[in-house]
């Protein structure tokens, strides 16, 4: 739980205190992250960030919830002028590499969650994947998506994003050239894009599901 600012001086410090720890967190981890590591990367004073967190478990969670926020409003902003559900799809796979190449705390932090806080964990991919379904929803009924359960669709295509961000946005090429976080290639885009709108193309013959790759 954490304490609501009172005046826009607190809303800055609570920010500043909320930027450094996703820097502490991300760099050496939960475990080697103190409170002290992070009011120093604020440079506040220790007492001030009682004022606003109950302690390291409360801002590492809030951390993750301001990154999923964050990320979360990147895609819906970049889907917003998109004609169909094909077109949304390409905006928000682009919006959310692009995300991941500027903030790669995102994985570093979502995956320690795994073990630090479940709850935090599934907050994080729960929120993404309910607006995921309204979306496939209301493409199902303009006819721009084939029936399909949206539920798994939804986490199926999330875990789409999820692999190939980890792949080809924060691993290093395996000669170690490639410097990163970098933006996904646009043959690895393309080849990704093309898969997911064959799997969602309207009018698809049930059955030929397994075919998708001929």
């Amino acid at each position: 739980m954490s304490a609501a600012p009172r005046t826009a001086r607190g809303t800055r410090t609570r920010a500043k205190l909320l930027a450094a720890a996703e820097t502490v967190f991300a760099s050496v981890g939960y475990h080697d992250a103190s409170i002290v590591k992070i009011t120093e990367q604020a440079d506040v004073g220790l007492g001030t960030f009682y004022l606003y967190f109950q302690g390291k478990q409360a801002i590492f969670d809030e951390v993750v919830e301001d990154l999923n926020r964050r990320v979360r409003h990147a895609m819906t902003e970049a889907a917003k002028s998109a004609g169909n559900r094909m077109e949304a799809e390409r905006a928000g796979f682009k919006a959310f590499f692009r995300f991941t190449a500027e903030h790669p705390a995102l994985y570093r932090i979502v995956r320690q969650a795994e073990f630090v806080s479940p709850g935090a964990l599934r907050m994080h991919y729960t929120r993404i994947v309910n607006g995921y379904i309204e979306g496939l929803k209301a493409a199902q009924a303009t006819g721009d998506v084939r029936p399909m359960d949206p539920d798994v669709a939804a986490w199926a295509l999330m875990g789409i994003g999820e692999l190939i961000g980890m792949r080809w946005v924060l691993w290093e090429d395996d000669d170690g050239a490639q410097p990163v976080p970098r933006e996904v290639p646009d043959h690895v885009f393309e080849e990704m894009m093309q898969f997911i709108e064959r799997a969602l193309a309207p009018g698809q013959p049930h059955g030929t599901e397994g075919q998708l790759h001929g």
